[in-house]
């Protein structure tokens, strides 16, 4: 075993605006209303560090970020032999300052949110199967106490999928479940009172993937039959996400100034690439690779200083996790 992670050199980008299907220009969908263009942000540059967990350096994947710069993920690819094992990374970043983290007598386990308060988030699984199609189980977990959180269902897929994504500082999470029609639906969940509600609109498939401290809500919805397209929700304001020229589009984070960051897909099949963005109110989208992963990226979280996190695919197959800094 390596004492040390893999960690790669630090890279600073400028990541431009409107690059590749941007075109220069955003649209805006907001509900009941027309899109709307948008002028293109500034330029934007960020210091990206590959973090890699060395129990396993051929596949991490980094999920969230708090505001003391925490960081939530996990290693291990899924495939039968190599399941999901949580974690936390505290800085400074290394390989002695990551923290297991694993829903009691779980065989796959991933840690997918955190908030300032010690609350994390996740969903476990009881199955290591070839197939990949595990049972899924939501969790949360404080003072190295775990706790199940799974929406009440009597329409449960088959085995069934519940996946708490994210939490607020007011011990607010969000997630998702599945029924046996194989559609998604999104829900809150109130730590404190142990209360559930939904998230939804339009009666559309929805998963609800991270919230902010005033309650706006990002996720990833289907406006038609095999569509993705990112939203977030601010205040009652359901505003879509759609990257101009893009196949799909997944909003996976969310921080107290409605800066949105997932990622979205050009082409489809073996030529698509994924790049991952940035949005924000009024400005719009901007592409973000990190320079290891150009055309393989996805921004998995945002704190409120705009940090990021997130992941690529690089050169040689293996999935590494990034942090990425103003």
């Amino acid at each position: 075993m390596r004492k040390a992670n893999r960690r790669g050199p630090r890279f600073t980008a400028t990541i431009a605006a409107g690059a590749l299907a941007l075109a220069g220009t955003t649209t805006l969908a907001l509900a009941g209303a027309a899109s709307a263009a948008q002028a293109a942000p500034a330029a934007t540059t960020y210091r990206f560090e590959t973090l890699n967990n060395a129990h396993d350096v051929t596949f991490n994947q980094l999920l969230g970020i708090n505001s003391k710069g925490q960081i939530a993920g996990y290693f291990g690819s899924g495939a039968q032999g190599h399941p999901n094992k949580g974690y936390l990374l505290h800085p400074p970043y290394g390989q002695h300052n990551y923290t297991n983290e694993n829903f009691p007598h779980s065989v796959q386990t991933q840690v997918t949110g955190l908030n300032d308060n010690g609350v994390t988030v996740g969903f476990w699984s009881s199955m290591n199967t070839a197939s990949m199609s595990n049972n899924n189980f939501g969790f949360w977990e404080q003072n190295g106490r775990a706790h199940n959180a799974d929406f009440p269902t009597g329409d449960a897929a088959s085995p069934p999928v519940d996946q708490l994504l994210g939490v607020n500082d007011h011990d607010v999470a969000v997630g998702f479940w599945t029924d046996g029609q194989g559609n998604n639906h999104g829900y809150e969940y109130n730590i404190k009172t142990h209360r559930f509600s939904t998230v939804n609109y339009k009666g559309d498939s929805l998963q609800a993937t991270a919230i902010n401290n005033h309650g706006d809500v990002a996720g990833i919805y289907s406006p038609t039959a095999g569509a993705t397209d990112g939203f977030v929700k601010i205040g009652r304001t359901f505003v879509q996400l759609s990257v101009p020229g893009s196949s799909s589009t997944m909003a996976l984070g969310v921080n107290d100034h409605d800066e949105v960051v997932g990622t979205y897909t050009v082409g489809t099949g073996s030529s698509a690439v994924m790049h991952g963005f940035t949005w924000k109110p009024g400005q719009g989208f901007t592409t973000v690779d990190d320079p290891h992963g150009i055309g393989t990226t996805t921004v998995n979280g945002v704190n409120n200083a705009g940090d990021l996190v997130g992941f690529y695919v690089d050169s040689t197959g293996n999935t590494d996790g990034f942090l990425a800094t103003r």
